[in-house]
């Protein structure tokens, strides 16, 4: 089958589209793949630096949207998925019954993966921000990394649910405001003075795609009560902060994980995405999409931070 592989070398890693590629792995049903997409975490699984992929060969992709033998339409990412079990990238994937999501109502293939890994991660943030208290009318609630996958969908699902939005990020301010956003700010705003350690109390609630400085930052400026959720670290692993705004200010810090989610919560949240938490811009957040050609371009892209949006990448 077609499927694009990245392989392990003596000096370094060898990635592309290959022809005659075996499926095989473990995993009880096979799904013909329609639609994956592509993710951070898919770029650094095909370079030798990124310590993701766990199997070489791999076929990468961390979600994925298709058919199984018997009809049924299904979606399945996280677990080991794209990381040590062949992914999205290939015409087909052998996948466990216990990891697979039964296609929402509602939501196409196509859709599926245009919120794909990101826009579940998106909808966790919501849901563990509204179950930490955080309700429409409380103040700003910031998203950062906002043009990104995931933070793209937060915007759109926090705008809709009657949030006052304000996004953090360094492009285009425009495409930000016309998902829901009523205010962009910069990078460097959202980070603030790393010298202080409480700022102004500022944010209601946040939901944080970045990590490192602008985590650190967030953290200071929440208001009494506010929680952040963090479920990112392009902007480094390391959080240097002090206790003061936990103890002073009473500020919760909630991680969301999208890997290892329990299978039944994983199923509810789908069947919320396809419901009260869809984001109204769905299709519009689709930026681009591709074929399995062009893969190599688009991972090396949203490596170096050049993607906006969700790019989809066309399988069957």
């Amino acid at each position: 089958m077609r499927a694009f592989v990245a392989e392990k070398t003596e000096d370094g890693v060898t990635r592309g589209l290959r022809e005659d590629f075996e499926l095989d792995g473990e995993g009880d049903v096979v799904v013909d793949v329609e639609y994956s997409s592509v993710n951070y975490k898919d770029g650094l699984a095909t370079i030798a630096k990124g310590q993701v992929a766990r199997i070489s060969p791999l076929v990468p992709g961390i979600d994925l949207a298709g058919v199984t033998a018997d009809g049924r339409a299904v979606l399945a990412h996280g677990y080991d998925l794209g990381v040590s079990h062949h992914g999205g990238y290939a015409e087909q994937a052998r996948v466990p019954s216990q990891w697979l999501v039964p296609l929402p109502e509602g939501l196409s293939a196509r859709q599926a993966m245009a919120l794909g890994t990101a826009g579940y991660t998106a909808a966790r943030c919501v849901i563990a921000l509204e179950a930490a208290g955080l309700k429409p009318g409380d103040g700003p609630v910031l998203v950062t990394g906002a043009s990104g996958g995931v933070g793209s969908t937060a915007v759109d699902i926090l705008a809709a649910r009657g949030y006052e939005v304000v996004a953090s990020s360094g492009k285009d301010p425009d495409w930000l405001r016309s998902l829901g956003a009523a205010e962009v700010i910069s990078r460097e705003e959202a980070a603030g003075d790393a010298s202080r350690p409480m700022e102004k109390s500022r944010w209601a609630g946040a939901v944080d795609c970045v990590g490192g400085a602008t985590l650190a930052g967030v953290v200071r400026s929440l208001q009494y009560g506010a929680a952040v959720t963090a479920c990112g670290n392009t902007g480094g692993i390391k959080l240097d902060t002090t206790v003061l705004p936990f103890i002073l200010r009473g500020v919760s810090l909630l991680g969301v994980d999208s890997v290892q989610t329990p299978i039944e919560a994983r199923r509810e949240t789908w069947a919320r995405l396809a419901t009260d938490l869809r984001p109204p811009h769905l299709d519009d957040t689709i930026t681009r999409e591709i074929a399995l050609d062009e893969l190599e371009t688009a991972l090396d892209a949203v490596l170096k931070g050049e993607l906006q949006g969700r790019t989809i990448v066309k399988v069957g």
